[in-house]
């Protein structure tokens, strides 16, 4: 049975349909899977009676003829959303052994389609991370290895867990994160297609929060038509979140193969940095070339403000991080030590339940947010986005119809490489995909090519808004064209 692993979610889906397999024996494929992978830590909970359970019901649908657009599917679920009477923890330990008495709307939405849940996945603790380094049950292990070294490379981070369940073949897609970076860094460091939708086309109820202007939920896949039978299910109004947009849900999976002639495609010259790898710029003009092929017209295009992105970013992160955390104080739920006084709990339990990058970031966004400094830093950076955002719209107003650049400045490294010494050398990771998150704007990255190691490489395509079928037309051109890539099984 496990060959069944290796097929991608359209395949599965018409395996199912065609009974040539059921639900049950694709999900205990994956279980399978799961259990000889445990090594990559990609797993924090792993949940098979429930998902066995939820295949067998499928199956009784499927028999009757009442299956749903991902019915039978299994699926891996990122730690940050909440399932109802499955443990949800944001990898963090001041939740503890939180349980969630309510389900996230997207995940209610990817049940409510028929798919099946294999577990929780691991990430970054509260997102906080482009390693997954940073979560309280271990880093996660990347699939891919250099080629002739065994050293253990991350998967990218926060969705880290997410990206390397989907490359290991452990589970059909994943449901992710993106506040920075979080669904297009790890895709691109482990080959699998992830995007991040618009700003609102997702729910983010039931989601722990991050930086609620900036977080959005996308999923991670083998490619990118599985990408696009997702994130139909998982986009759509929702009136518990009162940034969801109400407009129609159009079917993503139409778009793939549709021609992309005629389409303007920005490359814009602020994205290429000094020192940048040769090997990042022979992508992006590989990539750039392909579509041209394909009948793009390629256009130069500036961003001026770029590179006040990144800055700008991790002034406006961590000081929604600091309201949002507010809430862990150990007096209704997750951890609580032991304290004389009120104050002492707070100080006690947050010493203790938060891991050093979630304390960083809390300690600099309170310091912007702070009296004196409220004007020269919160409010700047807030000024700096509206900036960012308009380089964008004067693209767009130009007729360019989608903008194509790196989705990393490298391939994955190994853990513990990086942001020992110095937090900003893994910062850095997130600077081709922070500019999306400040705009709002829809953005997938595509497993373009490798490294001279052998390394899996992405590009990015940054789209208008609400036209993410623009990005899965112009991203199958990419795939097509690149292939599809898996990693050598060491594990």
């Amino acid at each position: 049975m496990t060959d069944l692993t290796s097929l991608t979610l359209a395949e599965a889906r018409k395996g199912l349909a065609d009974k040539t397999f059921t639900s049950l024996e694709l999900t205990d494929a994956h279980l399978s899977a799961i259990e000889a992978a445990r090594v990559l830590n990609a797993f924090v909970m792993e949940t098979p009676e429930q998902a066995r359970d939820m295949a067998k019901a499928v199956d009784e649908k499927i028999a009757k003829g009442d299956a749903g657009p991902l019915a039978g599917i299994p699926l891996g679920i990122k730690d940050l959303f909440a399932t109802k009477g499955v443990r949800t923890t944001a990898c963090s330990k001041i939740l503890g052994n939180f349980v969630p008495t309510y389900e996230s709307t997207i995940t209610s939405q990817l049940w409510r389609d028929g798919a099946v849940m294999l577990g929780k996945l691991n990430n970054d603790e509260f997102a906080m991370g482009s390693a997954n380094e940073t979560s309280c049950f271990g880093p996660v292990g990347n699939p891919w290895r250099r080629e002739g070294s065994n050293t253990t490379l991350v998967p990218g981070g926060s969705s880290g867990g997410s990206a390397s369940a989907v490359a290991a073949l452990l589970c059909m897609g994943a449901t992710a994160t993106d506040t920075g970076g979080s669904i297009r860094q790890p895709a691109a460091f482990t080959a699998t297609v992830g995007i991040k939708p618009t700003y609102g086309r997702c729910s983010r109820w039931g989601i722990v929060a991050f930086a609620s202007s900036l977080d959005q939920a996308g999923p991670i896949a083998r490619s990118v038509r599985d990408a696009a039978m997702l994130l139909r299910s998982m986009a759509g109004h929702d009136p518990k979140d009162t940034t969801s947009v109400d407009i129609a849900v159009p079917d993503y999976e139409a778009a793939i193969g549709k021609s992309v002639k005629g389409m303007k495609i920005g490359i814009p010259k602020e994205y290429r940095l000094d020192g940048m790898p040769a090997e990042i710029e022979k992508l992006w003009s590989e990539g750039a070339a392909w579509l041209k092929a394909a009948g793009a017209e390629l256009v130069e295009v500036s961003l001026p403000h770029t590179k006040y992105a990144l800055p700008a970013y991790y002034i406006v992160a961590p000081a929604e991080a600091s309201s949002n955390l507010a809430r862990y104080d150990g007096v209704r739920y997750g951890l609580r030590e032991q304290a004389k006084n009120i104050t002492e709990l707070y100080e006690n339990t947050r010493a203790e339940g938060f891991g050093a990058e979630v304390r960083r970031r809390v300690m600099i966004g309170t310091y912007v947010l702070s009296a004196g400094y409220y004007d020269a830093y919160y409010l700047r950076a807030q000024k700096v986005r509206t900036l960012i955002k308009k380089d964008f719209e004067d693209c767009f107003a130009k007729g360019v119809d989608a903008i194509l650049t790196p989705a990393t400045p490298s391939a994955a490294f190994g853990i513990g490489e990086k942001g020992g010494a110095d937090p900003v050398e893994m910062y850095l990771n997130d600077i081709f995909t922070v500019t999306v998150n400040m705009a709002g704007l829809p953005g997938i990255a595509v497993p373009a090519g490798k490294d001279a190691q052998g390394l899996p490489l992405g590009l990015q395509l940054i789209g208008r808004p609400f036209e993410e079928e623009t990005l899965f037309s112009l991203g199958e051109v990419i795939e097509q064209a690149a292939g599809r890539f898996t990693p050598a099984r060491w594990w």
